[in-house]
């Protein structure tokens, strides 16, 4: 009943619909974006990000580089406002071999020139892991759903990217490995933190980890690491866009403070979960796209269009 007085009594909240010809191409708009070296971003629809990585002869390789610009384009988009979901794929042969290790000897040279243990330490702690970390994380922090499309060969830190994205596709010739304990070290920027939490089989995961074997499309599939397989790229690439212009066209304020409490709930007790959604919709309730989704759903209108956010 208090919804429903709301709407009488504020009736100009109600399907506030942008006019198209105020954005006619938001293709246009990704200039605002940043640009970058190795990652190519564009606009296919309204309100979608595509970011691919971009290094397809080097076979998407990540160099130290390629981390910067991870963390500075999924910071830009968490916050632009022309954004409200973002597809995640590689451009060439395969998505990523993982870290380029003859980047990271290069960029280590200072490393190894430090003799004394603790100094090494911190170099290795500030210039490599912890803005590492940062880099991958910032998928999960970002305020809008990351979905990435995967083809090919998902390697190495390629694993600890796309366990950070909310969802996952890939084709049926992918696998993913978790490579790092073959190279001598353990995996430490969010596969070892993540990929248990994402396919749930404890057992599987440790296998994966300490044997550092491949996991087929099929058994990724089955375990829950992706959604669906598709049989290629290209239709891949065009049934996860469907699903984003899908979720695009929800409620920003609903889309977001889903994500924002999935995350949290994810590492925190049941109570714990209901009591930060409880504070958060206590302001989002208010929200008027609760208004506008709730007359859509009465009137059948599958046209209400939402204000940016």
């Amino acid at each position: 009943m208090v919804l429903f007085s709301r709407i009488i009594a504020r009736p100009a909240l109600i399907k506030q619909v942008l006019p198209s010809s105020i954005y006619p191409n938001m293709a246009r708009m990704s200039s605002q974006t940043p640009t970058f070296e190795f990652l190519s971003v564009t606009v296919p629809k309204d309100y979608i990000f595509h970011v691919e990585l971009n290094r397809p002869t080097k076979l998407n390789a990540i160099t130290h580089k390629f981390f910067s610009e991870i963390k500075e384009c999924f910071d830009h988009l968490s916050l632009n406002e022309d954004c409200r979901i973002v597809v995640l794929s590689g451009a060439g042969k395969l998505f990523t071999a993982g870290i380029d290790f003859k980047d990271f000897a290069k960029n280590g040279s200072k490393i190894g020139a430090e003799e004394d243990i603790a100094r090494k330490a911190k170099l290795l702690l500030n210039n490599f892991l912890r803005p590492y970390q940062q880099s991958m994380s910032s998928l999960e922090r970002c305020n809008k759903p990351v979905i990435a499309a995967i083809h090919n060969a998902c390697i190495g830190a390629g694993v600890d990217l796309v366990t950070a994205a909310d969802m996952r596709y890939c084709t049926k010739d992918a696998y993913f490995q978790v490579k790092e304990v073959d190279l001598g070290l353990a995996a430490d920027i969010g596969s070892l933190q993540r990929l248990p939490k994402v396919i749930g089989g404890d057992s599987l995961v440790r296998e994966l980890c300490y044997t550092c074997r491949q996991l087929p499309a099929h058994e990724a599939l089955n375990c829950g690491l992706v959604s669906k397989v598709y049989d290629n790229k290209e239709e891949m690439l065009q049934g996860v866009l469907a699903l984003a212009e899908e979720i695009s066209k929800k409620s920003p304020v609903a889309v977001q403070t889903t994500k924002t409490n999935l995350i949290y709930s994810r590492d925190h007790t049941v109570q714990e979960g209901l009591d930060q959604i409880a504070l958060l919709n206590q302001a989002m309730l208010q929200s008027e796209d609760l208004l506008n989704a709730t007359m859509a759903q009465i009137t059948k209108d599958s046209d209400v269009v939402f204000s940016k956010l």
